[in-house]
């Protein structure tokens, strides 16, 4: 019985090029009980593999959030699999606006303590009691009126480059860190303002959704599905979109562009640029925004020191790295101090803060 990959990232990459079939990129998560979770990721494994799925997906006692491309001719069959688990019958997939074929290369099902790392104690409220879920005409209604606070459930790395208009924008690096600043810095808001949230695919929104209930607001909503559903929906039915510049993704992709906007600087030379890119150095792998210049110029790279290690020979780059460990920048994404352009650190809630009515 195989539970693990058998090829490399390029060998797979070579047989979807062979291959030449479309595959779609999908995103779904599920609270639920589950109770024994390595047998149920075994079963997602083996199942997927034979569907020849791939992706990363996160299975905990809380239930499983996953991120995937599977091949279009196999959808079906994916999705009458899910039907067959009872908590996952006709769950809502958020099918990509842009699709890549090499967005996933391997299948990761790993089991977590959690699906979303969020730092709360689920036992010190009712995760079941949720904020309302708005669709996108609702959505749009809301962030029209004054009376609304909107906030951006995501990190600066993911808002830097595409945020709805008028939105907070929480200048940390994780969820957990949003959560008691967010509900600090609004706690003069809980009974008069309307609580707005939204975040990719809907999974962040869903539990401080109830997390911000348990603490006192009384009016919270949510972004039916996050941006990508949003997205699918305007479309559609032919909304205004209020979404600007790119929508961040945790897969190969890195964004996909939702209006023409273009918010966010080259952190290297400042001009204006919202592609995400991982520093080409292995021992630095700083995920920054680098322009086409900057990136010519820089070979790929972060600072003029990761472009000389980088350009030595491999194994040389091998013998450097030994012992090493990984640098602390590549969990600084973009805060790096080399970079001049960096996203710079603000107080976002200073207006709101002032404002009482």
């Amino acid at each position: 019985m195989q539970l693990y990959n058998n090829l490399s990232a390029k060998e797979r990459a070579e047989l979807i090029e062979k291959a030449g079939k479309e595959r779609l990129t999908i995103s779904f998560y599920k609270y639920a009980k589950i109770g024994n979770t390595e047998i149920f990721r075994n079963h997602m494994f083996l199942t997927w593999d034979q569907q020849e799925v791939l992706g990363r997906i996160y299975v905990a006692k809380e239930g499983i959030n996953a991120q995937l491309s599977v091949p279009a001719e196999n959808f079906e069959i994916f999705k009458n699999h899910l039907d067959t688990i009872s908590f996952l019958e006709n769950v809502r997939l958020n099918i990509a606006i842009e699709h890549d074929n090499f967005a996933f290369l391997k299948l990761k099902v790993k089991v977590r303590n959690k699906i979303v790392a969020d730092g709360l104690n689920d036992e010190s409220f009712d995760v079941r009691n949720k904020g309302v879920h708005v669709n996108a005409e609702k959505f749009n209604e809301l962030i029209e009126d004054p009376n609304t606070v909107l906030v951006d459930m995501r990190n600066h790395y993911e808002s830097e480059i595409g945020h709805f208009k008028n939105a907070v924008t929480p200048d940390v690096d994780t969820f957990r860190e949003s959560l008691d600043l967010i509900e600090e810095d609004l706690r003069e808001h809980k009974e008069g303002k309307k609580l707005v949230m939204y975040c990719t695919g809907g999974i962040r929104c869903e539990k401080a959704s109830a997390y911000y209930k348990h603490k006192g607001f009384k009016n919270v909503f949510q972004l039916e599905g996050g941006i990508i559903n949003y997205v699918r929906q305007i479309e559609a039915e032919g909304l205004e979109n209020k979404f600007l510049g790119k929508n961040f993704v945790f897969d190969e992709r890195r964004s996909e562009r939702i209006s023409d906007d273009v918010i966010a600087n080259c952190h290297q030379c400042g001009e204006p640029a919202d592609l995400h890119t991982n520093c080409a150095n292995e021992a630095c792998h700083l995920l920054f925004i680098q322009c086409e210049t900057c990136k010519e110029k820089m070979e790929n790279c972060c600072s003029t020191n990761c472009m000389e290690i980088n350009r030595l020979p491999y194994e040389e780059q091998k013998a450097l790295r030994k012992g090493q460990g990984n640098s602390n920048d590549i969990f600084k994404k973009g805060r790096a101090d080399h970079l001049p352009f960096k996203k710079d650190l603000r107080n976002i809630f200073e207006t709101l803060k002032t404002d009482k009515s």
